[in-house]
């Protein structure tokens, strides 16, 4: 007798959790909440990349538009991106922007660089030197 109602139980108990939905976090509630957290991950990602020639991106607009170059400037409102073939400058406004890719290295990816070039030095000096 024992047995079967711990066998109900925990039929009972495996069925209640199977039904039992995941919370989910808070998010924006409306459009505009939305696009002003889009718009403040896009200014962090801008600042991240920083301006001048090393600071290039792909932009791509909400209307469908591409555009290739890099980061000249930004404040507040929007950047500036120039087109490094024919050196057009382009203002955008963050809220036009549907996409931003940065392709440039953050400072830790150089630093990383520079010490394995800087250890790939060094293992050949101490090779030639005890060979040579």
């Amino acid at each position: 007798m024992f047995r079967r109602i711990l066998s109900v139980a925990l039929v009972a108990s495996l069925l209640s959790l199977a039904g039992a939905a995941p919370a989910r976090a808070a998010g924006p509630k409306s459009e505009a909440e939305k696009e002003a957290r889009f718009v403040e991950k896009l200014k962090q990602e801008v600042a991240r990349l920083g301006a001048g020639p090393e600071a290039r991106v792909e932009v791509r607009l909400k209307d469908r538009t591409k555009l290739k170059g890099y980061v000249s400037g930004a404040d507040g409102e929007g950047f500036k991106v120039v087109d490094a073939k024919n050196g057009a400058e382009t203002r955008v406004a963050y809220p036009q922007v549907r996409t931003v890719k940065g392709h440039n290295l953050s400072t830790g990816a150089k630093v990383a660089i520079g010490l394995g070039a800087a250890v790939a030095v060094l293992v050949i000096l101490l090779i030639m030197e005890n060979y040579g």
